[in-house]
């Protein structure tokens, strides 16, 4: 019997180590709803069509994947994929699309981003961010500019505020 005491004891101590890793090797994430996602698009929307814009707004989650999309009636066909780029671009260099048009110029250290397939360096693509965290990122294409773009994507994040902090 005393021989087992050692080797159960051990045998206990390698269990608790373990449990002790695994909870140590997973942690909780904060996701955007299909519905918070949604709400933010139609906001976005709204917004350009008050200033006279016919656009596409995209949002994708952390991971840079797609939750929600909607394109005007008369937004270029090429929008909805800009949109949804230009969130993955946000969410992908977790910057604003706005900065990363500057910083990705030729002639700039980080010029070859702008080989990277989906990346877009122009305006519009910004991060959603609640209690700290990256939590998806907003896409706008169609608008004159990517300032005006970023205006549109500003009301879609800001229609979410209050639902998404802490």
């Amino acid at each position: 019997m005393k021989r087992m005491l050692p080797a159960a004891l051990a045998t206990l101590c390698c269990l608790a180590a373990t449990a002790a890793l695994a909870q140590g090797a997973t942690h909780s994430i904060r996701v955007l709803t299909p519905e918070a996602a949604t709400k933010a698009t139609q906001a976005a929307l709204t917004s350009c069509r008050t200033a006279g814009y016919q656009v596409a707004v995209a949002v994708v989650d952390r991971f840079g994947i797609a939750q929600a999309m909607v394109r005007d009636r008369y937004a270029g066909p090429h929008t909805p994929d800009t949109a949804t780029n230009k969130a993955w671009t946000a969410v992908s260099f977790r910057t604003s699309t706005t900065d990363l048009a500057k910083a990705t110029q030729a002639g700039q250290p980080s010029s070859g981003i702008r080989h990277v397939p989906r990346f877009v360096g122009a305006g519009g693509g910004l991060l959603i961010e609640a209690g700290g965290s990256i939590i998806g990122a907003i896409g706008v294409s169609g608008a004159p500019n990517g300032d005006a773009d970023d205006v549109c994507a500003k009301a879609g994040i800001a229609a979410i505020k209050d639902e998404i902090e802490l």
